[in-house]
């Protein structure tokens, strides 16, 4: 499935243009710091279809000419395509605020496509803006928001919920930087939910691949949970694992599928695996090893996905 990065032109691609808030001379143009190199990391790094959504109040009207526009849009347009970054569509509003059109943001009848469409993964698709009814944009289009937020222009009509509202519910990165943004779409927070349910077993866990070794685990198996405790405080991972088994038959049921789904829930959370770089190695039973008092055990986990040898090497 396809993911979209919903981008705003005005205040994130370029910077505002008050009073008019209208690109309509050259001499009020200005690219957003650091826009390009990001940008084009973005587009050519992580996969993301890229659409603009605009609002221009008026557009075509006698307060806001066509022939002032279009020269300048278009040499914003070229000059992001001479960086590689390529936007599949520019949608454009014209209508004015006191119109309440459904087209203008945060209404969405100009993106009915992207909505409609399965091939579109828009629960892991973001609207990037600088205003918060880019933001309602992202509630309503059932996307995350990533705010860049200059702290200018936040009292808009239009917004149902409050900003604080959306800050919990929507907003998932707020910042002025483009190179924040960067770092959240290449690695963004591993924390998943996630259940196993079986005939034996009913396992909920809630875990946090970059979180601070905090344990929360309940079994019914009292050394097992301490065991859990460990992968926790060693891995600096958060993890809260909840089993209710079929303890009164045997512990084998609940500790296999305890197993069975902390490696699901890890999967998930790592998702596909971008910014992991592959190291290590693993060392034959009989050299350099430490046995505790009487037993030695050894576990190899790739989370690359490459397998190992019969020696414990990645081929």
């Amino acid at each position: 499935m396809k993911k979209v990065l919903f981008i705003d032109r005005d205040g994130t691609l370029i910077k505002e243009a008050p009073p008019t808030y209208q690109l309509d001379d050259f001499s009020k143009l200005e690219f957003y710091p650091d826009m390009f190199y990001y940008l084009r990391r973005i587009a050519e790094d992580l996969g993301y279809e890229l659409v603009m959504v605009t609002n221009q109040d008026g557009l075509g009207t006698a307060s806001f000419r066509e022939e002032s526009f279009w020269p300048l849009h278009n040499l914003v347009m070229k000059s992001l395509e001479n960086e590689a970054i390529k936007f599949t569509e520019v949608i454009i509003d014209r209508t004015l605020p006191a119109e309440n059109a459904p087209t203008r943001k945060p209404g969405t009848a100009l993106l009915s496509k992207y909505m409609n469409d399965p091939g579109y993964d828009l629960q892991n698709s973001y609207v990037i803006g600088d205003r918060i009814t880019d933001m309602q944009l992202a509630k309503n289009l059932n996307c995350r928001g990533l705010w860049l937020n200059t702290g200018a222009a936040l009292g808009q009509t239009g917004i149902s919920e409050t900003i604080e509202d959306l800050r919990k519910k929507i907003v998932v990165l707020e910042t002025s930087r483009w190179s924040d943004i960067y770092h959240y779409l290449k690695l963004p927070p591993r924390i998943v939910n996630h259940q196993r349910n079986t005939n034996e077993t009913k396992i909920r866990i809630a875990l946090n691949l970059d979180g601070s070794g905090k344990a929360d685990n309940n079994t019914g198996i009292p050394f097992f949970d301490h065991m859990l405790d460990q992968v926790a405080r060693h891995g600096i991972i958060d993890l809260a694992i909840t089993c209710i088994g079929d303890l009164h038959i045997d512990e084998h049921h609940s500790i296999e599928d305890t197993g069975i789904a902390f490696g699901e829930a890890m999967v998930k959370a790592l998702g596909d695996k971008r910014g992991i770089e592959r190291y290590g190695f693993s060392v034959p039973s009989g050299r350099q090893v430490l046995p505790m008092d009487d037993c030695l055990a050894q576990v190899a986990i790739d989370f690359g996905g490459k397998e190992l040898d019969r020696l414990g090497n990645f081929i």
